[in-house]
């Protein structure tokens, strides 16, 4: 067994939220969001004897790697779409549980977001994160100062979403 292994399996174990997040942010269906989840792990496996704790936090290398293999897995989708499995979807027995009184903002949320560039939505992914703008600089490869003002258009194309109908 690789020595490494079992602080790999810490890592992600510690950080599965995070990755089911980004997943869901990018693939709105539960079977891909699953597949994509399973190649962002493995990605992330393969990546993980090049990780050097002292360069970087686990956190930020996580979420490199992540996004790219999400924002990757998006484009080749919108490139080649997947045939529909099995035809018209067949009507659940029992009914769906009581979403609660936020779902629809919650659901109008998603779909802004939905509506936003790959590069917008990590942006908002780090945001509700609560990631500060320099974790944001230094996962996302660019300046705090262009974070700040890249931060505002997404924060304002959103509001903009969210008071448009669909």
């Amino acid at each position: 067994m690789n020595p490494a292994a079992p602080d790999f399996l810490a890592v992600i174990n510690s950080n599965q939220g995070l990755l089911h997040r980004i997943c869901r942010l990018y693939c709105p269906d539960a079977d891909e969001r699953q597949d994509l989840y399973q190649e962002v792990v493995l990605q992330l496996w393969r990546a993980w004897p090049q990780y050097r704790p002292g360069a970087a936090k686990v956190s930020t290398w996580l979420y490199r790697i992540a996004l790219n293999v999400a924002i990757s897995s998006l484009r080749r989708r919108t490139r080649h779409p997947a045939p529909e499995r099995f035809g018209p979807e067949l009507p659940d027995v029992a009914p769906p549980p009581d979403p609660g009184p936020d779902a629809d903002d919650l659901a109008q949320l998603y779909q802004a977001i939905a509506r936003l560039s790959d590069v917008e939505k990590a942006f908002v992914l780090l945001y509700l994160e609560e990631r500060t703008y320099e974790e944001m600089a230094d996962i996302l490869g660019i300046t705090q100062n262009n974070v700040r003002v890249k931060m505002h258009r997404v924060q304002d194309k959103l509001r903009h979403l969210l008071t448009q109908p669909a």
